[in-house]
């Protein structure tokens, strides 16, 4: 079940450093609040898949649950009812607004993980198919 994966830790890697540069330079009304949380996912998903050999729908269940989770967390204000409204660490991993375009985001997010491991997929065996 665990198994590292090369490949994804980079795409980890790499989509971390964009989630930082959009936190750090973005400050608009779309890419930050709505495309960061698509990536985040997207994100998440690499992340598993770094370490654990599991499907694609499994690691993409867990991920979309998780955000929803989150999200769901923010809805009942879980980072005030923690006592950790003034943790400037929590307040970010954690979140501290609801939004339902927020889960629109992650659920497309994931759509779209799905969508390229699908085609990936079928690219890899036709490849293998034509040997």
């Amino acid at each position: 079940m665990f198994q590292f994966n090369r490949n994804y830790f980079i795409l980890t890697i790499l989509l971390f450093l964009t989630e930082v540069a959009i936190a750090m330079y973005v400050h608009d009304d779309f890419i930050r609040p709505y495309f960061g949380d698509f990536l985040v996912v997207i994100l998440l998903y690499c992340f598993v898949k770094s370490f654990a050999k599991v499907s694609v729908l499994v690691a993409a269940s867990l991920v979309l649950i998780f955000s929803f989770g989150i999200e769901i967390a923010q809805y009942f204000n879980m980072v005030e009812k923690l006592g950790l409204k003034h943790s400037k660490i929590a307040r970010v991993v954690l979140g501290n607004s609801f939004a339902w375009m927020d889960l629109l985001a992650y659920f497309l997010g994931i759509l779209t993980v799905i969508g390229i491991e699908t085609l990936h997929l079928k690219q890899k065996n036709k490849i293998h198919n034509q040997m």
